[in-house]
């Protein structure tokens, strides 16, 4: 199954401290300089993404949708917030779907519909470590440094989590 990452592209703005400080300089910084990390990051896992902004912000010259170095780029209409386009696309997605926002209502509404769902500055991070290690030199073979390897046998976890949730950690751990 693949999976659809939808961003809610100025919470993560908004969330990121390097990214913050584009948007500082403008909205449009902002946005490119999100749209450039998002493209290396598809480089290295392939997922498709799309980043959604509120139409309102986005400037005259600016397209309802586009696609930017392989970053689906998608402007709320007049009148109709992010959020709202967000939970659209994750109606037609659902289970395909994982969407990346720190707002709890989106987040909630995702879940509910069976959609995983990331907080902003956890996926900058997974963001980060996938593009660094695609950077990265060729380092020590896993047979010259094994780790470390556990003594005694695990018994399994004292507590299973929901089916739910450990769906949502799956399709995470993909990205």
């Amino acid at each position: 199954m693949s999976l659809h990452i939808v961003i809610d592209g100025y919470n993560l703005i908004h969330q990121s401290k390097s990214l913050g400080l584009f948007e500082r300089q403008s909205l449009q910084d902002g946005r490119e300089t999100l749209i450039e990390r998002l493209a290396l990051y598809r480089k290295v896992k392939h997922h498709p993404i799309t980043v959604v902004f509120d139409g309102a912000d986005a400037g005259n010259g600016m397209a309802a949708r586009e696609r930017r170095k392989g970053i689906y780029v998608v402007f709320s209409r007049p009148n109709e917030s992010a959020d709202s386009v967000i939970k659209r696309l994750v109606s037609r997605e659902r289970e395909r779907a994982v969407v990346v926002t720190s707002d709890k209502e989106i987040a909630d509404f995702a879940a509910e519909h069976g959609a995983a769902t990331i907080g902003s500055l956890e996926f900058e991070n997974k963001m980060k470590t996938a593009t660094l290690a695609d950077l990265t030199l060729p380092g020590i073979s896993e047979e010259e440094h094994p780790g470390w390897t556990p003594t005694t046998k695990k018994k399994g976890p004292s507590r299973r989590p929901p089916k739910r949730e450990r769906k949502s950690r799956f399709k995470t751990r993909k990205l």
